[in-house]
């Protein structure tokens, strides 16, 4: 369900069969990648290829957020299609997820 890749010291999580994060999917996603983060990690979420993302799947999104901020680590999105950002604008979440263009720019950014 997830690739993790480190480049430099950051931890860069995929999603590898999901177009969509709905109901069906977030609760093992979110396992795996609450597995993968240690304390201090540098995280990013590379979203590309979502392209629909529904109220369980901020929900994990934000839950992950959380597990970061509890283990001192440090989570960045990227990659969001403008189909999602849509759904991150309206729901107003664009100020609590630091969100990049591209892996690169997140991982100069930490």
């Amino acid at each position: 369900m997830i690739n993790v890749e480190k480049i430099n010291d950051a931890l860069v999580i995929s999603f590898t069969e999901n177009s969509k994060l709905n109901v069906t999917v977030t609760q093992k996603i979110k396992s795996e990648v609450i597995n993968v983060i240690t304390p201090n990690s540098k995280v990013v979420l590379n979203l590309n290829g979502v392209n629909y993302i529904d109220s369980t799947g901020f929900g994990m999104l934000l839950s992950i957020l959380r597990h970061c901020k509890n283990s001192g680590s440090k989570l960045k999105i990227c990659n969001v299609s403008p189909e999602v950002m849509e759904l991150i604008k309206l729901l107003q979440l664009q100020t609590v997820f630091d969100i990049k263009d591209s892996v690169d720019d997140c991982i100069k950014s930490f």
